[in-house]
């Protein structure tokens, strides 16, 4: 039976969708909700559409309800880099952009491509990932408003209500802070993995809490490498022919809420985590600049995170597991 390919462009209130078999298309727009999806099943049921695999780009957090419910529909569904849609749609030299040609480019995409099937994350991890993202998000805003506060010749007025949002951030930061806590701690297996994390010098409970929740499941990746593309920390080269050789730098094609969690974490195991520091002076000795040695310490540190789980054993200086 002939697989039917699906191309779905996501936006807040509505999605549109192309459907493929052999040449022919049809395209549809459906609400971004519960009775959205139905009616698109339904619609799909019409055309015969049984064997099928869908396709979304991996942008914001609209995409999540859908994916999660073709899912569990029994559909194959992938999600994707938007980066690798937008090289495909420039290939085909597309110069219109509209969401019905977007949904298009993507299922032409997905019969080229055939990305791997996508899988939704365990209930406690997706609410692991929402109370971590809600945290940096509170602390963002506490940021700011610091920020606010230390100009010169605030207005008393205006001084008195940021101090009183800030008094109300903080409320609102140890609430979250002790909710992950519990969350974590009611669960044996993200405790267990906590504690793992929380091994290796420079990582805490809170970026602890960061990784597990935007990781996933480890199982997901078979080794380092695949980690550390997942959070962008993976070189990207650019050299032409003999003439054009630029400098190695992260692609940053991967999750930014690991990148921006682990720079901390790697400046402070830069200097007290024992593997981390002998291979930072080693880089430096090596002439190589501060801001690439921390990134590569970054790299380092979330692989030696993904042995400490894969293995489950504590972190040790003196040994690290081999790891593919």
């Amino acid at each position: 039976m002939e697989v039917y390919i699906l191309g779905i462009d996501v936006a807040k209130a509505k999605f549109d969708v192309a459907l493929l078999l052999g040449k022919r298309v049809a395209h549809h727009q459906f609400p971004n909700n519960a009775n959205g999806f139905a009616v698109l099943k339904g619609w799909l049921r019409k055309r015969g559409a049984t064997q099928l695999h869908a396709c979304m780009e991996a942008t914001g957090r609209y995409w999540e309800a859908l994916a999660t419910y073709l899912h569990q529909a029994g559909y194959t569904v992938s999600v994707v880099n938007p980066r690798r849609v937008k090289s495909f749609w420039e290939s085909e030299l597309q110069r219109q952009k509209t969401d019905r040609v977007d949904a298009g480019v993507i299922a032409r995409f997905c019969r080229a491509a055939a990305p791997r099937p996508w899988t939704p994350p365990p209930a406690e991890l997706r609410e692991l990932q929402e109370l971590v993202r809600r945290l940096d998000a509170l602390k963002r805003m506490d940021t700011q408003e610091k920020n606010r506060l230390s100009n010169p010749g605030i207005s008393p007025v205006v001084q008195a209500g940021i101090e009183g949002h800030l008094a109300y951030l903080g409320e609102q930061i140890k609430e979250v802070e002790r909710t992950i806590r519990k969350h974590i701690n009611g669960s044996p297996q993200l405790k267990e993995q906590r504690d793992l994390l929380t091994s290796i010098p420079g990582i805490g409970e809170t970026t602890a809490a960061l990784l597990l929740g935007e990781l996933g499941e480890v199982s997901n990746y078979a080794s380092g490498r695949q980690v550390a593309a997942q959070a962008g920390l993976t070189p990207k080269q650019f050299q032409s022919g003999s003439s054009i050789k630029g400098k190695p730098r992260l692609s940053k094609m991967g999750n930014v809420h690991l990148r921006k969690g682990l720079y901390m974490c790697a400046v402070v195991a830069k200097h007290h985590n024992p593997t981390i520091k002998a291979f930072c002076e080693r880089l430096l000795a090596a002439g190589k600049p501060t801001m690439l040695v921390i990134a590569a310490a970054m790299r380092k540190l979330l692989t030696i995170a993904f042995a400490v789980l894969k293995s489950q054993t504590p972190f040790n200086p003196n040994y690290q597991p081999c790891l593919p």
